[in-house]
């Protein structure tokens, strides 16, 4: 059974998910490399409980007893006693081979390990732990206290009883699962971000300009943020390399990332967490960029 859960990453996911995890009452060990990313990480994390106890979801003994749930650390041996480690780094394999390498060893023998790549095989981050039967995927949304959904994903060699500890798990966070196969991307990202990717080709051909694409989407089908605003929130980074998995593992032209979104990367105009991206984010109002 799942009592104690460890997250690897106290980033825009990582944050997010020991939140969930803390206010649904499990014991939680958050590592990061610095402590000036577990301190943005806290800060973020607890920014995002007032606002819960503000609009009546949790009651201020809630957010207490969460934060109180949470515990810190720079050094991965602080998961020895973890019964789950969530890896939420970013969405780049030799940095998630990297942890897995440190990580394994500080486990307990039946630890569950999850991943929260959001388009990475499964079975091949499986495959780099000396666990695969105990490794999953745990897709959670972003905003992770505000989204309903987790793509789980099972890797070849994952087991039922992992597969079964996980939904349930989910369930008990307060989410809905879907289910996903293991091929590149999963569902939600198989689908949204050849949208926005689809989106930014719209821009770099001149068929509309930032506003006009979010204003026609927003309004023409109805979606609550448009696909660059969108893209700026994920991170045009993540995008992009969701976009390499896609084109990468599926070897169709449709999925070759637009070469705009190349150049804002390379240019670190990355969205929100750089304040320049297809908007620009250092004024009151967000202003686009082109």
């Amino acid at each position: 059974m799942i009592k104690h859960i460890g997250v690897v990453g106290a980033g825009q996911m990582g944050n997010g998910i020991a939140h969930v995890c803390a206010v649904a009452g499990y014991a939680v060990t958050l590592v990061d490399v610095n402590q000036e990313a577990i301190d943005r990480g806290l800060k973020t994390l607890g920014g995002n409980l007032d606002r819960q106890v503000a609009k009546n979801i949790i009651t201020a003994d809630q957010r207490a007893a969460a934060v109180g749930r949470i515990k810190t650390s720079l050094d991965y041996a602080a998961f020895k006693d973890c019964d789950l480690v969530i890896e939420a780094s970013p969405e780049n394999e030799a940095l998630k081979r990297e942890i897995y390498k440190k990580l394994c060893p500080n486990l307990k023998a039946d630890a569950l390990v999850a991943s929260n790549t959001s388009s990475i095989s499964i079975t091949r981050l499986a495959a780099m732990t000396d666990r695969p039967a105990k490794f999953i995927g745990m897709h959670f949304m972003n905003p992770v206290p505000v989204m309903k959904l987790v793509e789980i994903i099972r890797g070849i060699a994952t087991s039922e009883e992992t597969f079964k500890e996980i939904r349930d798990l989910t369930v008990k966070l307060g989410k809905s699962a879907a289910v996903a196969e293991d091929f590149p991307a999963f569902i939600v990202n198989r689908i949204l971000l050849p949208m926005i990717n689809e989106a930014v080709y719209t821009l770099y051909e001149g068929v509309g300009n930032v506003e006009s694409i979010d204003t026609a989407m927003k309004l023409g089908a109805n979606h609550p943020m448009g696909p660059l605003e969108l893209a700026d929130f994920i991170g045009l980074d993540t995008c992009l390399a969701v976009m390499h998995v896609l084109y990468d593992g599926l070897a169709d032209s449709k999925y070759r990332p637009c070469p705009l979104l190349v150049k804002y990367v390379e240019a670190g105009w990355l969205g929100r967490k750089t304040k320049r991206g297809f908007y620009d984010y250092n004024g009151e109002k967000p202003v686009p960029t082109r």
